[in-house]
């Protein structure tokens, strides 16, 4: 059983998809497509490839079926669209139910400016060249794990600069964004691969699913971590007169040498919990041994937290780092509500400001990382860049008046790498460019039914990682 779905492959498309077979020129025997970003809202000027493998492993690694194909037909039928029974029939008898196609593509973890072929896709077999066109659905959702890859391996560079700039190191980098996304997103299928997208940037998670997607797809045995955190109800279930026992219970329970546990404070009154904390808890705190991670969870994320920092100092007091930063002792802060891009840097720059190191805060993302975001917003697109008809090539291309930035590009394609420097070209440009020192960066990753390629997220991590400065 897979882990993302039990779907028959034939019906995870647009309806429209079944039609096309008998709408491209009749002597058509060829194909060629390519998957990039565009650029979409502007948010970033390169993404981070991630996510194929998964979509690769979910829905062509099992064979076609006959039944399949009895399921989908009679559907699509009914649902008013025409069937290629015998298309589908000659995947079944001729290549033993695995496509004929051969999908090239950036090795999982690159980071790769917009506007260059991430993916390319042709079939190798002539009579069934309209499938390259026909996995367009499922492939291009593709544009989910890179767009969650990509706004978290950029907020992992911003955190990486306020943790230079006031830290005495970034040892605690991978741990300073935990996503808190998985019930906000619209399916256990998101929350796998959104929280996955994640996980190639940082290790700090609460989305259990990503967990499981990384030991089926990447095969790493446990890809994030967490610790034990409080939530309202069990905090308020002690009632508003026994908030003081409430958060002792927690320091018994968890307040173990070398610990850490996060407590949830804003139920009643923020400021007065700080009191209790720094009061008659905080010996208790102290002799615990553990880092109490104290999470605010209303107001305004950046006032909130900037005074927090400052009636936590009081109580506690600080160690002033070799870079002249205040860093709480025994506490920390965990900030999850209102968090954004936007509002990370103006909480850290807050911080910074107030003198205190970004090493006092880390930040739990939901809907900002997982679910506020979509296909434009990196502007993912696949589109058809060759045909082959009577043994020729013939670019084909769009270019509507309406809109000059949907362009799509034309010919058979490829992406070089040279350095930090990236170019999608023509496959018959490609030779000269070699012979300067370009390299071919897209490789087989599925060819005929046999997945060429399976990557470790360590190795992911690696390649993602590699790119912060370049």
């Amino acid at each position: 059983m897979s882990l993302l779905s039990l779907r028959n492959p034939l019906l995870v498309i647009d309806s429209y998809k079944a039609s096309h077979y008998l709408q491209y020129p009749p002597d058509a025997d060829g194909l060629f497509a390519y998957v990039e970003a565009r650029g979409g809202s502007g948010e970033h000027d390169r993404t981070v490839f991630f996510g194929l493998q998964a979509l690769l492993g979910e829905y062509l690694s099992t064979p076609i079926t006959d039944a399949m194909i009895d399921e989908a037909g009679a559907l699509l039928t009914a649902h008013g669209e025409p069937f290629n029974e015998a298309g589908w029939r000659k995947v079944v008898r001729e290549h033993a139910g695995h496509l004929p196609l051969t999908i090239r593509a950036v090795p999982e973890g690159s980071v790769v400016p917009v506007r260059n072929a991430l993916v390319t896709v042709e079939c190798t077999d002539p009579d069934l060249y309209w499938l390259v066109t026909y996995i367009e659905t499922w492939l291009l959702r593709l544009w989910y794990p890179v767009t969650v890859a990509t706004r978290s391996w950029h907020l992992r560079g911003l955190i990486a600069r306020y943790l230079a700039e006031t830290a005495d190191d970034a040892s605690g980098l991978p741990f300073k964004l935990h996503d808190f996304g998985a019930r906000g997103v619209s399916s256990g299928e998101s929350a796998a691969l959104g929280g996955l997208g994640h996980l190639v940037n940082f290790q700090g998670t609460d989305t259990v699913e990503a967990l499981l997607a990384a030991r089926y797809y990447y095969d790493t045995p446990m890809a994030g971590f967490s610790i034990p955190a409080a939530e309202h109800s069990t905090m308020t279930a002690w009632g508003r007169e026994n908030e003081e026992a409430a958060y002792r219970h927690m320091l018994q329970r968890f307040g173990q040498p070398g610990g850490i546990f996060a407590c949830v404070s804003d139920s009643y009154d923020l400021w007065h919990a700080l009191a209790l904390w720094g009061g008659p808890l905080r010996e208790a705190v102290k002799a615990s041994g553990a880092t109490l991670v104290i999470r605010p969870d209303s107001g305004d994320p950046v006032e909130v937290v900037g005074h927090a920092c400052r009636v936590l100092a009081d109580h506690f007091g600080t160690t002033v780092n070799r870079r002249g930063y205040h860093v709480l002792n025994t506490v920390r802060l965990i900030q999850g509500d209102g968090i954004s891009p936007a509002s990370i840097e103006a909480i850290l720059a807050r911080l910074k400001a107030d003198g205190f190191s970004a090493d006092n805060i880390a930040f739990g993302m939901g809907g900002g990382l997982l679910q506020q975001l979509n296909r434009d917003t990196a502007g993912f697109a696949m589109k058809c860049s060759a045909v082959r008809r009577q043994e020729r090539w013939h670019d084909i291309y769009k270019s509507p008046v309406t809109d000059p930035g949907k362009a799509s590009r034309k010919g058979r394609l490829t992406t070089l790498h040279k350095g930090g420097a990236w170019q999608t070209v023509r496959l018959e440009e490609a030779a000269a460019l070699q012979a300067e020192g370009w390299q071919e960066a897209l490789r087989p990753v599925y060819v005929h039914g046999r997945l060429c390629v399976r990557d470790t997220l360590e190795v992911i991590r690696a390649r993602a990682a590699a790119a912060h400065g370049a």
